[in-house]
């Protein structure tokens, strides 16, 4: 069978389970609505049943989909979750919540040395070149470009739990770094570590790009430290 565009070589259940996630939070299916049963789905994405059932199955256990025997599979609401793990984050520490975003950017730039493509550092190469262009602009701007080209790394790791958990951290960030760039003069400069991530993920340098989202993300945390430790 020919496999849906999006599919490549390697492990197909985690491709397809990943696949199926994009597409409830794209809006193909709602809360509620039902899936196609496997033979459908499976002849859509051009793999085999036992394909679909464990991504199905993944989804399951992540709360995504809800499988009724003997009624099919639907899109479960998650939403109630969500705000519960809104509300912690809220409650946090933004010293915590940075501390989180560094454990998983650093995964992040770790799995996507690994995994990049020619054509993924070329898109890359353009966020950043956007990202760069802005930081002299509006704060607001600037730190969503920022955080777009960080995104786009998180997304090449090809893991969508570690992609939920930084989406999930993202408003708190977000925030904090709008509030940093409209009042922090001594805000460092990471213009440089993020080209050599850049750089780093171009060779496939593990170590690399360990080393440079460290160096990216570190300035901050300090000024996030020292802040804390004056209250």
């Amino acid at each position: 069978m020919e496999r849906m565009p999006g599919l490549r070589h390697g492990p197909v259940v985690p491709q397809v389970e990943r696949l199926l996630r994009d597409l409830v939070r794209a809006g193909r299916w709602h809360v509620g609505d039902r899936l196609p049963n496997e033979v459908d789905l499976a002849k859509e994405l051009g793999v085999g049943r036992s394909t679909v059932r464990e991504a199905v199955r993944l989804l399951a256990r992540d709360g995504v989909l809800d499988v009724r025997h003997g009624s099919g599979t639907f899109v479960a609401d998650a939403a109630a979750a969500r705000a519960d793990f809104a509300t912690m984050l809220r409650r946090a520490r933004l010293r915590e919540v940075y501390e989180v975003r560094r454990a998983l950017e650093v995964e992040a730039a770790r799995l996507a040395a690994r995994r990049v493509r020619p054509e993924d550092i070329h898109v890359l190469r353009e966020t950043l070149s956007r990202r760069q262009a802005l930081a002299a602009g509006d704060p607001t701007t600037f730190v969503d470009a920022d955080l777009r080209f960080h995104r786009a790394i998180v997304e090449l790791a090809g893991n969508p739990v570690l992609a939920d958990l930084f989406t999930s951290v993202l408003p708190v960030i977000r925030e904090a770094l709008v509030e940093l760039e409209r009042h922090e003069t001594q805000r460092p400069d990471t213009s440089d570590a993020h080209e050599n991530l850049l750089t780093a993920l171009e060779r496939g340098d593990v170590e690399g790009a360990i080393a440079a989202t460290i160096e990216n993300l570190q300035g901050v945390m300090d000024l996030v430290e020292a802040e804390e430790g004056e209250r």
